[in-house]
């Protein structure tokens, strides 16, 4: 971790903000940094590292889009970094051997040329030597760094040991103009408390070499470089034998040694050195060395271990980048290797973006950037350890737990407040530049089986307001509709599941099946190979559903049982809707009504199957709508929704579209009211789809249906007052239907008080309807508005008989009412659902 700010900036930093904010700087970098470390170390304990470090760490944990971003970000970082360091070494060499406008050139060792393309020409030629080793391989690099960290131990203990050694010294410094005259003398005191008292405070002023005006946020940007070494050993998590014991361990003890002596030395120099000699002398601790040039290799060492560990790393993520395809065939070629495994393509590549930044010319311009990246990317390793913590899952169990979930935000919200207090308008422009990868990534980026931290977040919260969510507080103020819709196959009922989709408005919505076979006689479960094409007809349709699948040997049983488990907790499914029975015409469910009574139809034989005669019979339809009823299950049965365009719908934008109501139970015209549980619900489901935003603009009409004698104005008065009460919009048409009504068993009772009480005696006298009745209800819905029909007719279904042996005459009956109605719901309610309070 050590940098060219340890030898070139802890001088610059005293000098500038003084002994207490100097301190203030290093407590509030390395808390930054340490919270960042327990993330770092959490997750590298966590499972294999592979090539990547940091981005590997990330993208594992937050998904592709994610890891892929900000794997960017900090691969511009290890860039950046590397120029930022290599302009560093080049500031000290030209500080040393430079020649200074004005200066004889044959004066002492100042004998380089001194420029911006002479200085860029040092940069370039550094950076390539840094090229060579890292083309090598992380072997050699490896054991350079070991070499170099032996050497800048020797020179800081001569560091350390000069500070007591020499003695008072005066050292000139030569101006930028180059006019040794105007030059004033800095000096080294010795321990003095003098001289500490002077440096306690800060005292900005310009920066020599840019001659910009210097503040706290720019200072702590300059200085935080120095730090930023905590994930040169997770960048080379790949070629680390064992980095769960490695990174922790080595990571750990670095930024305690570096802490100490950042704090020893920004110490020791407050107590010795003047403050015009740390203002404007960055090479300072050569000048009071006991042995200068000993001084001037730690620097070379330092900076040129910190630029290779940049660069290596940035290759490294590059390559990690390739390797998962994130990029397609943009970063192909970094993939390429050598023959051991050196990423050589991915090397050369950084070498050039590197030698692209070293065009900033100065130390100082891209400190601040480089900053904000390593930041950023930190922000994003405490999050991922944070999403991963709060997702509790088994499998998270890293043997580093010294972290907890509070250290992982309290490293988040300090590198964010850093970032902006540096530069708001480099940390924005790095946040939007990240975000539009993000949506690049996750609109572009194939597939990966990961795993994503956004489900297991998502099924913690779930799970925890699942448990909240209690039945017991239910209120008919806040119902809504929660859909099972009963699908036989999804390739012919795409156009229903869209229209149930929009029925559902903000409900739950769940698309169940039944398939016709048993467990016993299979090798496995069929449905969990089926279950995926599903998910996809979900994702084809744009829907918000979810997906239960059953086995049974009968469709009735299957979707009992789907009945029964589909949901959880308060989030179960409180509408059924099927599609029309079509599979026998009118004629044939009446003559096979007495034989499929008699054949008792859902008796097994003695195999368990069920007859091949009938897999599905009218019969064990209208069974089903009862058995829901019973459930106490709204029910809803669609018809001729093969006809239903939604695109047309939503092409029209309610212009000329409507959804008319016929909210009486047809089939008993003797029971004319408007306001029960049914026909509530009817009207209520009206409104629910009129309030969908391709509906919104849909007209309501509600068909009244009366006979002359029985007070016209006074119904449609009180139909009227029902709408407003529960702030439903819609127009009210009034029907005369006394031919129809005349042709209804109970107007030719003879001998009977009330049809009511002869309705009550046999209960079985729906038989008694007559297909004359039928087919003149059913041109009467015709006949409603024939220049202008509607989108989709709501018509009241009765409740299926008591006597199951006239089920199929039931069905009968709902098919000839509904008969070429276009797309038609016909609906049965059994819960209170409008409500009139606040």
């Amino acid at each position: 971790m050590f940098s060219v700010v340890l030898f070139l900036r802890i001088g610059f930093v005293v000098g500038q903000s003084g002994l207490y904010e100097t301190v203030g700087m290093l407590v509030l970098s390395y808390f930054i940094i340490g919270m960042t470390v327990l993330s770092v170390c959490a997750i590298s304990t966590n499972g294999a590292l592979d090539a990547g470090g940091a981005y590997y760490m990330i993208s594992r944990a937050l998904g592709p889009e994610f890891g892929g971003s900000i794997g960017i970000m900090f691969f511009f970082a290890n860039v950046c970094g590397s120029a930022l360091y290599i302009l560093g070494l080049v500031e000290t060499i030209v500080a040393m051997f430079g020649i200074q406008p004005g200066q004889d050139v044959k004066s002492g060792i100042h004998v380089l040329p001194q420029s911006y393309w002479y200085e860029l020409l040092y940069g370039t030629v550094l950076l390539f030597v840094c090229l060579l080793v890292c083309l090598v391989g992380a072997s050699i690099y490896a054991k350079a760094t070991f070499i170099i960290f032996i050497v800048v131990m020797v020179v800081l203990v001569v560091v350390f040991i000069s500070f007591f050694a020499v003695k008072e010294k005066v050292i000139p410094i030569i101006p930028r103009d180059g006019n040794s005259t105007h030059g004033i003398n800095g000096t080294f005191t010795g321990f003095k408390l003098s001289t500490l008292k002077d440096n306690l405070y800060p005292k900005y002023a310009p920066d020599y070499t840019t001659e910009k005006m210097m503040s706290f946020t720019t200072v702590f940007a300059i200085m935080f470089n120095g730090c930023t070494g905590i994930m040169a050993g997770s960048n080379m998590s790949g070629d680390l034998k064992n980095p769960s014991y490695s990174i922790p361990r080595g990571t750990i003890t670095a930024v305690i040694f570096t802490y100490i002596i950042y704090n020893l030395l920004a110490l020791m120099i407050s107590c010795t050195c003047d403050r015009y000699l740390l203002q404007n002398d960055y090479s300072f601790l050569r000048d009071i060395n006991v042995w200068q040039p000993l001084v001037t290799i730690g620097i070379y060492c330092s900076t040129l271990s910190a630029s290779m560990s940049n660069l290596i790393g940035a290759s490294r993520i590059l390559y990690a980048l390739a390797k998962d395809k994130l990029f397609g065939y943009l970063l192909r070629p970094a993939k390429i290797t050598s023959r051991g495994g050196n990423p050589w393509v991915s090397v050369v590549m950084s070498w050039f973006l590197v030698q692209m930044v070293l065009f900033a010319g100065k130390l100082n311009t891209i400190a601040a950037i480089v900053t904000i990246f390593f930041l950023l990317v930190y922000a994003a390793v405490g999050l991922a350890c944070l999403a991963l913590e709060w997702a509790s899952a088994p499998n998270f169990r890293p043997t580093f737990r010294y972290f907890t979930w509070y250290t992982c935000i309290l490293g988040i919200l300090g590198c964010v407040i850093m970032m902006f207090l540096i530069n708001a308008i480099y940390a924005s422009a790095s946040i939007v530049f990240m975000l539009i990868l993000l949506l690049c990534l996750h609109y572009m980026s194939p597939s990966h089986s990961w795993g994503y931290i956004s489900q297991a977040l998502i099924f913690h919260q779930v799970r925890k307001y699942l448990l909240m969510l209690d039945v017991r507080k239910e209120h008919v103020k806040f119902w809504r509709p929660q859909i099972l819709l009963l699908v036989s196959n999804p390739e012919k009922h795409k156009n229903l599941i869209t229209f149930a989709n929009d029925l559902k408005k903000s409900g739950l919505f769940v698309l169940g099946h039944v398939r016709l076979e048993e467990l016993d006689v299979l090798p496995s479960d069929p449905l969990q190979t089926r279950t995926d094409s599903w998910l996809k007809l979900v994702d084809e349709l744009n829907i918000k559903a979810f997906v239960n699948l059953t086995l049974s040997d009968s469709v009735r049983y299957g979707a009992q049982q789907l009945l029964f488990i589909s949901g959880l907790g308060g989030m179960r499914p409180n509408t059924v809707i099927l599609g029309f029975y079509t599979r026998s015409t009118p004629e044939e469910l009446l003559s096979n009504e007495q034989e499929l009574d008699r054949s008792a139809p859902f008796v097994h034989t003695s195999t368990g199957q069920k007859p091949a005669s009938e897999n599905f019979s009218a019969w064990e339809y209208v069974a089903i709508v009862s058995d829901s009823i019973k459930m106490s299950k709204n029910v809803v049965v669609a018809r001729y929704f093969s006809e239903f365009d939604r695109s047309h719908i939503c092409s029209l934008k309610g212009k000329d579209t409507y959804i008319d109501v016929w909210p009486l139970n047809l089939l008993r015209p003797d029971s004319a009211t408007y306001v029960n549980t049914c026909s509530l619900f009817l009207l209520q489901m009206a409104c629910v789809l009129n309030m969908v935003r391709s509906w919104k603009k849909a007209k309501l009409r509600l068909f009244l249906c009366v006979e002359r004698d029985s007070g016209l104005r006074g119904q449609e008065v009180k139909l009227k007052q029902l709408l407003k009460d529960l702030r439903i919009k819609a127009s009210i048409q009034t029907v005369i239907w006394d031919s129809v009504v005349a042709l209804h068993w109970h107007k030719q009772v003879e001998n009977a008080d009330t049809a009511e009480e002869v309705y009550l005696n046999y209960p079985n006298n729906s038989i008694k309807i007559s297909d004359d009745y039928l087919e003149a209800v059913n041109q009467m819905i015709l006949g409603q508005n024939p220049m202008s029909p509607p989108a989709v007719r709501f018509l009241y279904l009765p409740r299926p008989p008591a006597d199951t042996s006239i089920y199929n005459r039931f069905l009968n009956q709902v098919e000839a009412i509904s008969r070429n109605l276009g797309p038609t719901l016909l609906i049965h309610g059994v819960t209170h659902v409008t409500s009139t309070e606040l």
